[in-house]
């Protein structure tokens, strides 16, 4: 049985605690173990979680320890290599209601969360979190360390390459190419090629100034 590690006890960190119980292999081949924050007082005034263990930077990986990592922003590569260094591995997240369709390609440490659509034929590479009631539409490609909130739909074709955050409710038109550490604000319809480090947001999304 492995022992399943949150990274981060905040919000989200919370949040994907409550999804790893509903996940598939939860009570099979992993538990939840608690969390790892680099504020020890992160759940201070909340019940029912397990602890906090110890802080990020310091914690090293026992056996039998696993990951998952509920920070986004350019924290999330960060914080995450810093595990990998030590030694420590992802495993794959995936809620049980969440739907992957034929041919769908899964790399390793991937957040999937509660009714997420991931379409055919979409490739997907390591370390993302994709959040609750997202869609991947069909023939998609995403690449690494990504974040992808909840509600946000991503129609056929699309391309995210890497340590992309896009933010709650955003819609990606077909075929479009979001360039690395690209930000999409909330609520935003993007129909043209995002360029890297770049923010965009609106309907249609615009660069900001």
């Amino acid at each position: 049985m492995k022992n399943l590690i949150i990274i981060g006890a905040g919000g989200m960190g919370r949040t994907v605690y409550s999804n790893a119980l509903e996940s598939v292999g939860y009570g099979e081949k992993f538990v939840v173990k608690g969390f790892i924050d680099d504020n020890l007082k992160a759940l201070d005034g909340f019940s029912n979680y397990p602890p906090v263990i110890d802080t990020i930077r310091d914690y090293l990986p026992q056996e039998n320890d696993v990951f998952v990592s509920s920070i986004g922003g350019v924290s999330r590569r960060v914080c995450m290599e810093e595990i990998i260094r030590r030694g420590g591995e992802f495993i794959e997240l995936i809620h049980q209601t969440a739907r992957l369709l034929t041919n769908v390609k899964l790399g390793k440490g991937n957040f999937i969360g509660a009714y997420t659509t991931i379409g055919n034929d979409v490739v997907i590479g390591d370390y993302n979190m994709i959040q609750s009631y997202t869609i991947i539409g069909h023939d998609a490609k995403i690449g690494n360390f990504n974040r992808i909130d909840t509600h946000v739909t991503c129609v056929g074709g699309t391309v995210i390459e890497d340590d992309v955050n896009i933010h709650t409710s955003a819609v990606i038109s077909h075929g479009v190419f979001i360039e690395t550490g690209a930000h999409v604000g909330a609520l935003s319809f993007v129909i043209k090629r995002v360029k890297a480090g770049t923010t965009v947001m609106g309907n249609p999304a615009k660069k900001l100034m």
